[in-house]
């Protein structure tokens, strides 16, 4: 069996949950369907102790780690928390009050074209305060699961995406994918 080492393509079945002083809270599972699927060493974004803890597993391997905050999802930033002027939630000259409310989910583009969710806060008269903070920043989680598949990964699967949000790797869309690929971050 080939066990995970850089460059490897690995698929991992995990839950991830919340540390609380109360017990552990499940707050993510992946799909049986829809495992994660990683180039170790590669892929960008790894939780450092996650990916020391799968690393030299073999297919059928499990593995149960948990990550303090800092090195999970990181602390909570107060810049990460903006209030926005109200009108840019408008459509068609109409501010949608029941979609945006305290506590919605809100997919929006950052300046650079990257997509990001933000959490409502608070709705007033003229701003919407909004939270872009990780749901689990400044939260100590673990990862509980096994993995599923290793083997070596194909030389598609080691060019690195640029991640840019727009949904294109801009390999093979000659640029034309329509996100405007000189403002989206991809170069």
């Amino acid at each position: 069996m080939e066990k995970i080492q850089p460059g490897k393509y690995v698929e991992l079945g995990y839950d991830l949950y919340e540390v609380t002083p109360t017990g552990d809270v499940l707050v993510h599972q992946t799909d049986a369907e829809d495992p994660e699927k990683i180039v170790f060493g590669v892929t960008r974004g790894m939780i450092r102790p996650l990916e020391t803890a799968i690393d030299g597993l073999e297919a059928g391997g499990e593995f149960d780690v948990t990550v303090k905050a800092d090195e999970a999802f990181g602390p909570r930033d107060p810049e990460q928390i903006v209030t926005l002027e109200k009108d840019i939630f408008e459509v068609d000259g109409k501010f949608d009050n029941e979609a945006i409310t305290p506590g919605a989910v809100l997919p929006m583009m950052t300046a650079d074209g990257y997509r990001i969710n933000g959490v409502v806060e608070v709705v007033t008269d003229t701003h919407v305060k909004m939270d872009f903070n990780h749901p689990l920043a400044g939260k100590d989680v673990r990862f509980k699961g096994k993995i599923i598949v290793v083997r070596d990964a194909t030389p598609e699967e080691l060019q690195p995406v640029h991640g840019c949000g727009c949904g294109c790797d801009h390999n093979d869309c000659g640029d034309d994918c329509g996100c405007g690929h000189d403002s989206c971050g991809c170069h």
